[in-house]
């Protein structure tokens, strides 16, 4: 198909060297929008706060996201407030990135976790990798951010 077209061009009236021109700029314009798109994971997320939790958090200091404990049971040997359901999702940009890992859906779930004030994500649920429309590839994760009481 590329050699018919390049005969096209040809008889039209462009030299070879025009057609070999415009050859190498959509190679370097196919090269250049690959490059572009070898981002790294991109993620969105959504949080539903209970009323009584987000007047707890504004209390305390929030937290580093890696002292976030996450975990996909309860907590029972602590008494805790729920701040809130919180979503993540985690996506890659391209299909030359590497799949998301429950890793990356945590560190996501532990940042908006301290973000919220929150000591802990328990009752983590994960999805499953599947391609979508904006993306090569996602997985989504849903925890309960909670604060402990004393």
């Amino acid at each position: 198909m590329i050699l018919n077209r390049a005969a096209d061009l040809y008889a039209s009236g462009l030299d070879l060297g025009e057609i070999m021109k415009l050859a190498k700029a959509a190679a370097a314009l196919g090269v250049a929008l690959a490059l572009c798109a070898c981002g790294p994971t991109w993620s969105t997320s959504s949080v539903a706060p209970s009323r009584d939790g987000m007047q707890l958090a504004g209390n305390r200091p929030a937290k580093a996201p890696s002292q976030i404990l996450v975990s996909e049971n309860d907590i029972t040997n602590k008494k805790y407030r729920v701040l809130g359901d919180i979503e993540v999702n985690v996506n890659k940009s391209t299909i030359f990135n590497e799949d998301p890992t429950r890793t990356h859906v945590d560190a996501e779930l532990r940042e908006k976790a301290a973000a919220m004030g929150a000591d802990a994500v328990v009752l983590v649920r994960y999805g499953t990798v599947g391609v979508g429309l904006m993306s090569w590839g996602s997985l989504d994760g849903k925890g309960r951010a909670v604060q402990f009481v004393n």
